[in-house]
C-alpha cells in the first residue's frame, strides 16, 4: 500500500490531483512536443515536495505525495501555463462497492447532483450510463436530501475508470492559468517597470507560451535602492508564474542627465524611451531574445501615444516589439494585476527612473523627425555602453 493512501472501511484509496491542460490538446503531430515541456514545467514547479506524476492519456495525475500538501501542490499546480483545470481526488481499485464508497464520501449532505462517468476499461461490467444510473440510485437512496440534476447541478460527481484497474474519483475543479506551456513559443525582454503595465504584460506573453527576460532600468541616486527592491519582489512573484526569469538591471542616469542638459525638457520621455529600447535590443540579441515586450496601453501619455509608440519603434533594428496590453482598459490591467498578485507592490510609492527630471509637459505627440533631430546632440554610442557596463543580472524562481 502506498506510504499516503488510506483505509475507509477497508477499501483503500489513495489521495490524487488531476491535471487537465488547454490547447496543448489541439496540436497535430508536434503535440508530443508541447507534452514534454509541460511535463518539465510541472515537475519543476513541485521542486522540492514529494510526488510522482503519470500521464494517462488527456490528463496527468499527481500521485504518492503527502496528504498535508495537497493544498500547496495545487497552489502551486494552478499557476503553471498550460493548466486548464486541477482536481483534488482519490485512486481506488476499479470495484463498483469500491467506487461508491469514494463518491458517497466526497458527495454533498443536501442539494442537487450529476453523476458522470468515463469508461476508458471497455472491460467494465457497466458502461457509462448505467454507472451513473448506479452510482445514482444508491447516493439517493442513502443521502435522502439529495436530488439529481442533471442540467444545472451544484456537485458534478465525477468517475474515471482506467484501463490499468484503477478509477478516479473527483468532485472539484480548480481553475488553472490556462495559455500554453512556458518555453514553446521562443524569448523576449520584458522592460520591467515598478508600476502595474509591465509586470502584466509579461504576465500575457509568458502565458501564451514565452519564455521571459526581465531588463529594469534605474536612476541611482535619484532614485533610491526601495525602488530596485519593489522591482525584484516583482520578479519574484512573475518567476512563480513563467519558472525561472533572469532581470538585468541597467543604470540610466547619466543618460538622463545628458538629455536634460542638452535637448529639450519635452523631450525627455520619449528620448529616455528611445535609449532603453536600443539597451533592451542589444541585451535580446545577447541572451537570444527574439523581440521587446512593454506595458504600453493605446492612451494619451507620452509614451503611450500612437506617435509616442512610433519614436520607440524606430530605434529597434531588428525584433519585432509586442504590446500585449494596447487594447486594454486601466481597469482591466488592475483587474489581471490583482489577481496575479502584483498590484500591492506595484502601487508601492516609490518612484522609478521615468520620474526623474520629468518636465512639467512632456511631449504628447513627438515629431520623429524632430525628435531624431534633437537626438544628434548626444553621443549615443558611448552612452549606450556606458550604460552596458553598468548592468548586473538577479536570477529569481530558480
Amino acid at each position: 500500500m502506498c506510504p499516503y493512501a488510506c483505509r475507509q472501511n477497508e477499501i483503500i484509496m489513495e489521495k490524487v490531483i488531476i491535471i487537465r491542460y488547454c490547447e496543448i490538446h489541439l496540436k497535430g503531430k508536434n503535440r508530443g512536443y508541447f507534452e514534454k515541456v509541460f511535463m518539465v514545467n510541472l515537475e519543476k514547479s513541485l521542486a522540492g515536495i514529494r510526488h510522482e506524476i503519470r500521464r494517462p492519456s488527456g490528463r496527468y495525475v499527481v500521485e504518492n505525495f503527502d496528504a498535508s500538501q495537497a493544498e500547496e501542490i495545487i497552489g502551486r499546480l494552478k499557476k503553471v501555463f498550460g493548466v486548464h483545470t486541477l482536481s483534488l481526488g482519490y485512486k481506488v481499485r476499479a470495484d463498483l462497492d469500491a467506487i461508491y464508497e469514494v463518491v458517497k464520501m466526497i458527495a454533498p449532505r443536501d442539494g442537487t447532483f450529476k453523476v458522470e462517468t468515463n469508461r476508458a476499461d471497455k472491460n467494465f461490467p457497466l458502461n457509462s450510463m448505467q454507472m451513473n444510473a448506479e452510482i445514482g440510485g444508491r447516493l439517493l437512496a442513502d443521502i435522502p436530501a439529495l436530488k439529481v440534476d442533471v442540467k444545472h447541478p451544484q456537485k458534478i460527481l465525477s468517475i474515471d475508470i482506467r484501463e490499468n484497474g484503477d478509477a478516479l474519483v473527483f468532485g472539484d475543479f480548480v481553475k488553472g492559468a490556462g495559455g500554453m506551456p512556458t518555453g514553446t513559443a521562443g524569448r523576449g525582454t520584458l522592460l520591467l517597470s515598478g508600476g502595474i503595465d509591465s509586470p502584466v504584460a509579461g504576465y500575457m506573453v509568458a502565458k501564451r507560451g514565452m519564455t521571459i527576460e526581465g531588463v529594469h532600468f534605474h536612476s541611482y541616486p535619484y532614485t533610491n535602492l526601495q525602488a530596485r527592491e519593489k522591482v525584484e519582489e516583482l520578479a519574484e512573484i512573475l518567476s512563480s508564474y513563467t519558472g525561472e526569469l533572469h532581470l538585468h538591471i541597467v543604470s540610466v542616469t547619466h543618460i538622463q542627465e545628458a538629455i536634460h542638459k542638452y535637448c529639450p525638457a519635452e523631450m525627455m520621455v520619449t528620448l529616455l524611451r528611445r535609449f532603453m529600447m536600443r539597451i533592451a535590443e542589444r541585451i535580446s540579441e545577447r541572451v537570444g531574445s527574439q523581440c521587446i515586450i512593454t506595458g504600453e496601453s493605446l492612451g494619451q501619455v507620452a509614451s503611450q501615444t500612437i506617435e509616442g509608440m512610433t519614436s520607440s519603434n524606430a530605434v529597434v533594428e531588428n525584433l519585432p516589439v509586442l504590446r500585449p496590453l494596447v487594447g486594454f482598459d486601466k481597469t482591466e490591467i488592475i483587474e489581471i494585476a490583482r489577481k496575479i498578485g502584483t498590484y500591492d507592490t506595484s502601487v508601492l510609492p516609490y518612484e522609478d527612473c521615468c520620474t526623474v527630471f520629468l518636465p512639467k509637459h512632456p511631449l504628447i505627440k513627438p515629431d520623429l523627425a524632430k525628435v531624431e533631430e534633437a537626438e544628434k546632440k548626444l553621443d549615443i554610442g558611448a552612452l549606450l555602453e556606458e550604460a552596458l557596463s553598468s548592468e548586473e543580472e538577479v536570477v529569481f524562481g530558480k
